[in-house]
């Protein structure tokens, strides 16, 4: 039997003697917690993520029974396993038909058997969930709705967020100022099996050191001077949720120390305390700089920097997909003219074109201030390059130095608009990459007519693809 700390039994039974052997047994392999009534398992069950629970029947106050359907309402997934001496065969009946995935008969004598039906039903639970995991990536179930592109980058990381979203491994987020970690993060959370439970936040770079250990593991009254009342921190917070620790890299080697106790106990101690607290959280990281060149530099713990990195989503820089330019501008520009109150209906080509040509070092941050500026500046229902910030619009295009251009003047007028047209457009396939989409967002020519052009000067746009 292959023992996995990471998987976790809770053992409902109102006997002391019971819970005490089925705990000692069952945690040689796997983690187990402990609850003596229905009320105190649903209290559990709220706060920490359970692979399989195991439940007396009858129990004084509330039963085995009306636990059994809180869990199918409440936790469809979970599998739950109902023990009884007592029970009547109507009970043990119910309990099957309403979902209970076995039955044991106290006193369990043979342990083995008890261990026997725990590792059947978690491997057919193991089996079922990868099968959900599978058919959520070919189903369209998947909740993209907070993400604006459809770039084939982006859609490369959509790939990997299905695969990962329903596993609660710890993800590392990294990419430029702007690029949006935070909501790769939360597209995580929305598809994950701890939707809508708690996600918590924390820019681990904007507050200092001493305030940052308090506000993740919590205080005890009295630990520091202004610690007037007990806190608790944002792992405690986010039990049985996600907590997003943002900007990660700019913590101390001492705060980082203190941060790989809690991944590897699953444990956190408050400021003060001298008990852990067990918690259950599912950790996603984000940073903009490099770690492996922090880890060698001896600024960032790099058996850390192992454990936040299980997988890694490199989100690309807004320049590297600029086919998602037009559709983030387009999405800012209703979003804010609903804010502000107008009317505007479209960006017009010459204004696209600046846009999509930006460098954009501060990412879709830096896009959709320019955006709201835009919408503000505008007197009219479309957005022109006056429009747009000053550091846009008022770029000097680089004149035309081709040294031919000097042969048009023995040219006719119609030989000479021509040959403009035919290095125009040579010009504009070689800037984007043969993307014919693109080039008709940026000259203005439709699509269509763009491929009329083609045809009339002998130009293959796919000799001009990288």
């Amino acid at each position: 039997m292959l023992e996995n700390k990471d998987i976790k039994i809770l053992i409902v039974d109102d006997e002391e003697e019971t819970r005490e052997i089925f705990t000692r047994k069952i945690r040689k392999f796997y983690n187990t917690d402990m609850a003596a009534s229905v009320d105190e398992a649903i209290g559990k069950l709220e706060t920490q993520s359970y692979h399989l629970v195991l439940c007396d029947l009858v129990m004084p106050g509330r039963n085995g029974l009306e636990l059994l359907e809180h869990v199918k309402k409440e936790y469809p997934f979970l599998p739950v396993v109902v023990i009884s001496g007592n029970a009547t065969l109507s009970m043990v009946v119910k309990a099957m038909q309403m979902g209970a995935v076995d039955f044991l008969e106290k006193p369990v004598e043979d342990l083995e058997l008890l261990m026997i039906i725990v590792q059947k039903v978690l491997t057919l639970q193991w089996n079922l969930n990868e099968l959900r995991r599978l058919q959520s990536i070919i189903t369209e179930n998947f909740d993209r709705s907070i993400l604006i592109g459809n770039s084939y980058n982006i859609q490369k990381l959509l790939d990997k967020v299905k695969k990962i979203a329903s596993v609660d491994s710890t993800v590392l987020i990294t990419g430029e100022t702007g690029v949006g970690k935070e909501i790769f993060a939360e597209l995580i959370v929305r598809n994950s099996n701890r939707k809508g439970r708690k996600f918590v936040t924390v820019n681990c770079g904007s507050v200092p050191e001493s305030l940052l250990e308090s506000m993740l593991f919590g205080h005890k009254k009295g630990a520091f001077t202004s610690a007037i009342r007990d806190q608790i921190g944002y792992f405690e917070e986010a039990n049985g949720g996600t907590l997003f620790l943002d900007e990660v890299s700019e913590t101390t080697p001492a705060f980082q120390t203190k941060l790989l106790r809690v991944l590897e106990k699953r444990v956190v101690r408050k400021i003060g305390d001298s008990t852990d607290i067990p918690i259950d959280v599912r950790i996603l990281a984000a940073t903009n700089r490099d770690l492996m060149s922090l880890v060698k530099e001896n600024l960032f713990r790099e058996d850390l920097y192992y454990r936040l990195n299980v997988v890694q989503l490199s989100i690309p820089p807004l320049r590297e997909r600029p086919e998602d330019i037009q559709i983030l501008s387009d999405h800012f520009m209703k979003l804010f003219s609903k804010q502000y109150i107008k009317d505007i209906e479209k960006i017009s080509p010459s204004a696209m074109a600046l846009l999509i040509h930006q460098t954009w070092k501060g990412n879709v941050r830096e896009l959709k201030n320019a955006i709201e500026h835009s919408v503000i500046m505008t007197t009219q229902n479309i957005i022109t390059p006056e429009d747009l910030p000053a550091y846009i619009h008022s770029q000097i295009i680089t004149p035309v130095t081709d040294d031919s251009f000097v042969d048009i003047w023995g040219k006719t007028y119609f030989d000479a608009k021509d040959w403009f047209e035919r290095t125009y457009i040579e010009k504009l396939l070689k800037e984007n990459n043969g993307d014919v989409s693109l080039c008709a967002t940026i000259s203005g020519i439709h699509r269509q007519n763009l491929y009329e052009k083609f045809k009339k000067y002998q130009i293959n746009p796919d000799l001009y693809r990288s």
